[in-house]
């Protein structure tokens, strides 16, 4: 990925954008005081770039978990006996690939992962346990942390405007 220059006018598309993607082009390029021509090209150039990699709704595990009855969030640390980059990479590719997994880090000192999960319950996280860390023989070391309250979720990258 190349990089890309960009203007005050390119960080506040950015910043609107990551607060409420469901704006309209009319609606960003008033708020940003440009054409709106102009704003379809500036954003058109900014996924290109890779600088907005998506947009998703994002839903509230809470009331989900309300509603239908059911939801547990963990943190968990992980540490590997072998930490090579082959070893490494072959679990993070593993990991990723679970649809369980909601973020995955590799981390420094300490564990060599930190996973955030989601998943329905008690028996739920068991079963990713198994099929992500108790099968693999290279996982040394497992530490569940379980949420009892999202205090905080701001999934939002600060751009110093």
């Amino acid at each position: 990925m190349e990089s890309i220059n960009m203007d005050t006018t390119d960080l506040r598309l950015l910043d609107l954008l990551q607060t409420d993607a469901s704006l309209s082009n009319q609606e960003l390029a008033e708020r940003v005081h440009i054409s709106p021509p102009t704003c379809l090209r500036r954003v058109k150039r900014l996924k290109d770039a890779g600088l907005i990699e998506r947009e998703m709704a994002v839903l509230s595990a809470d009331r989900l978990a309300a509603a239908l009855g059911h939801g547990l969030t963990a943190l968990v640390e992980i540490s590997l006996d072998r930490q090579g980059e082959e070893a490494l990479t072959a679990f993070e590719a593993r990991v990723v690939r679970d649809d369980a997994v909601q973020q995955c880090y590799r981390v420094s000192p300490g564990p060599d992962f930190v996973l955030l999960v989601h998943v329905a319950d008690m028996p739920g996280y068991q079963a990713l346990a198994q099929r992500l860390f108790t099968s693999d023989a290279n996982v040394r070391n497992v530490k569940a942390f379980f949420s009892v309250k999202r205090a905080k979720f701001q999934p939002r990258v600060l751009l110093g405007l």
